[in-house]
C-alpha cells in the first residue's frame, strides 16, 4: 500500500433514510492521520436534529416498511453480499482506518478479512435461530417461544478497531431483525461511511442503515433519545456508565463493551520465550490500544528477573515506523489527545516512584508514538496497575504462589480479559475457572472469532458480542400459550 494513492481528503456525508447528507447546521470536522500528524477530509458534524432524523428513518423500517417482516433467509442473502463486497474491497477498508487510527497493515489487513467471515457467520444464524417448543405442564395446552427483534438499535463505536468492533454489533442485529443508527467514533468516521457504501451497495432497504458523524454530542443524543430501543456501546467504563444511567430512565435496553486492566499471569513452568511474545502482542502489538490489552504482567518470583530482561530487550527493539510499512512492529498512538493521555500516565508513574526498566517517554520523531514501556516491581494498587492506559504500558508485578497470583489478576474493577502461561494442564484449568473475567486464554493471548462470545465480568460490561449469543442481546423473548381444549367452564353465583 502507498500512501500517495489514498484519496481521502474530500468531503464526506452522512447516511440517513438511504441518502448522503450534510449536517442541518452545515459544520464539519477533519480527521488527523496520526503518523503523518496530518489532517484531511472534512465530515458532518451531526446536531441533535441530524440525529432525529436518522432515528425516525430506522423507526420507519422498522415499523412500518417491513423490514422485521422480511424472511430470515433474505436478510441473510442481504448480508452474505455485503460479506462478498467486505472481501472485495478489504485493502481499501484496512487503509481507510489506517489513515485515522494508525494502526499496523497486518492487523488491520486482517481484521478484513475477520469483519467478512463475521458477516457471513451472522447470516447463518439469521436462518437458524430459533425459539423453543416447551411442556406446559396443563393438559390440552401448547406452550412455545419465538424471539422477536428488539427495535432500533444504537450502535456506538470506538476508534481502535473501528469496522471489525460495528460488525460485532450490526451484524448480530439486522440478522436478527432490527434497523441501526450506528454512531462512529469522531477519531475513526470515514472508515464506516465507506462500509455505509458498501451496504447500500448490498442492497439494505432505506432506513435499516443511518450513520451519523461527530463528537460525543450525537451519541448522547442516541442514547436519550425514546424512539431507540436499544443502545450498544464500545468504549470506556465511563462513558458507559453514563449511557447506561441514561437508557435507565426510560428502561432501554444496553449492552456495554468497556474497559479492562487484564492479568496476564505468566507461572515458572511456563515456556518463558513464548510466554513473553504472548505478553508483548497482548500490549505491544496494538500500541496498546485494546481494551483487551493484558496491561498487568504477573510473574512468579523465580522468573521475574528472566522475564522482565526479556521484555526489555525485546520491547526496546521494536521497530517504530509507518504503520502502512508491514516492517513496521509499533505504530502511533490514535489521536493527540490518546498521546497526551499516556504521556500523563508516564508522569504519575514518576510521581508515584515506579522503577521504569525501559521505555517511558514520547519518542522523538514525526507522529504520535511513544516507547514501548515497562514498569517493574510494581505494587497492584498504584494508578499505572490500576488505571486503563490504552497505550503499549506493562505493569509488571510478581507473586510467590497460585494463590496470590489469583488474589491479584482478580483485585480489579474491571473483568475483561485474563491470560495464564503453564505447562501443568491443572493448574491452566484450575486458574482459568477461578478468574473473574469474561475470556481466558491459556498459553496465548488476543485471540477472538465470531462464534466465541466476547464480554465482561464487573466493570467491564454488560451483554456479550459474537458467538449465537449475541443475538439474544438482539431479541426479545415472546411466550405464547395455545389452548387445544373444548371451551372454558366458568361457573358464577
Amino acid at each position: 500500500m502507498n500512501r500517495d494513492d489514498f484519496d481521502g481528503d474530500h468531503d464526506y456525508h452522512m447516511l440517513i433514510d438511504g441518502e448522503w447528507v450534510s449536517s442541518a447546521s452545515g459544520q464539519t470536522f477533519a480527521c488527523e492521520d496520526p503518523y503523518l500528524e496530518h489532517q484531511w477530509g472534512r465530515v458532518p458534524g451531526a446536531g441533535t436534529d441530524d440525529v432525529d432524523r436518522a432515528v425516525q428513518a430506522a423507526r420507519r423500517a422498522f415499523d412500518l416498511n417491513g423490514w422485521p417482516q422480511t424472511t430470515p433467509s433474505h436478510r441473510a442473502a442481504l448480508l452474505r453480499h455485503l460479506a462478498r463486497l467486505i472481501e472485495v474491497n478489504a485493502d481499501a477498508l484496512a487503509r481507510q482506518q489506517i489513515h485515522e487510527n494508525g494502526k499496523l497493515i497486518g492487523e488491520m489487513r486482517a481484521g478484513s478479512g475477520v469483519l467478512a467471515a463475521a458477516c457471513h457467520y451472522f447470516a447463518g444464524l439469521a436462518e437458524s435461530f430459533h425459539g423453543a417448543t416447551v411442556p406446559s405442564g396443563f393438559p390440552n395446552m401448547i406452550s412455545y417461544t419465538v424471539r422477536e427483534p428488539i427495535g432500533v438499535i444504537a450502535a456506538i463505536t470506538p476508534w481502535n478497531s473501528p469496522l471489525l468492533l460495528l460488525g460485532w454489533k450490526m451484524f448480530a442485529a439486522l440478522a436478527a431483525g432490527n434497523t441501526v443508527v450506528i454512531k462512529p467514533s469522531e477519531v475513526t468516521p470515514t472508515s464506516t461511511l465507506m462500509l455505509g457504501r458498501l451496504i447500500l451497495e448490498a442492497g439494505f432497504p432505506r432506513g435499516v442503515v443511518n450513520i451519523v458523524t461527530g463528537n460525543g454530542k450525537p451519541g448522547a443524543a442516541l442514547a436519550g433519545h425514546p424512539d431507540v430501543d436499544k443502545i450498544a456501546f464500545t468504549g470506556s467504563t465511563a462513558t458507559g456508565r453514563e449511557i447506561a444511567k441514561t437508557a435507565a430512565l426510560r428502561n432501554a435496553r444496553v449492552s456495554l463493551e468497556l474497559g479492562g486492566k487484564s492479568p496476564n499471569i505468566i507461572f515458572a513452568d511456563a515456556q518463558i520465550s513464548n510466554a513473553v511474545n504472548g505478553v508483548m502482542a497482548g500490549i505491544f502489538a496494538a500500541t496498546g490500544q485494546s481494551c483487551m490489552a493484558g496491561s498487568r504482567v504477573l510473574v512468579e518470583k523465580t522468573v521475574y528477573d528472566e522475564v522482565a530482561g526479556l521484555l526489555v530487550e525485546r520491547g526496546s527493539r521494536m521497530i517504530a515506523g509507518d504503520p502502512l510499512d508491514p516492517r513496521t512492529q509499533l505504530g502511533p498512538l490514535a489521536s493527540r489527545a490518546q498521546l497526551e493521555k499516556v504521556t500523563g500516565y508516564f508522569d504519575i508513574a514518576r510521581d508515584e516512584g515506579l522503577e521504569c526498566l525501559t521505555g517511558g517517554r514520547r519518542m522523538e520523531r514525526r507522529g504520535f508514538f511513544v516507547e514501548p514501556t515497562v514498569y517493574g516491581n510494581v505494587d497492584n494498587h498504584c494508578r499505572v496497575a490500576r488505571d486503563e492506559i490504552f497505550g503499549p504500558v506493562i505493569a509488571l508485578i510478581p507473586f510467590e504462589d497460585e494463590e496470590e497470583a489469583l488474589a491479584i489478576g482478580n483485585d480489579t474493577r474491571y473483568g475483561l480479559a485474563g491470560g495464564v502461561w503453564t505447562e501443568n494442564v491443572r493448574r491452566a484449568h484450575r486458574v482459568a475457572m477461578r478468574l473473574r473475567v469474561g475470556t481466558v486464554w491459556v498459553n496465548n493471548y488476543r485471540q477472538v472469532s465470531y462464534n466465541m462470545p466476547f464480554g465482561g465480568f464487573k466493570e467491564s460490561g454488560l451483554g456479550r458480542e459474537l458467538g449465537h449469543e449475541a443475538l439474544n442481546d438482539y431479541t426479545e423473548v415472546k411466550s405464547i400459550w395455545i389452548d387445544t381444549g373444548n371451551e372454558i367452564s366458568f361457573k358464577t353465583g
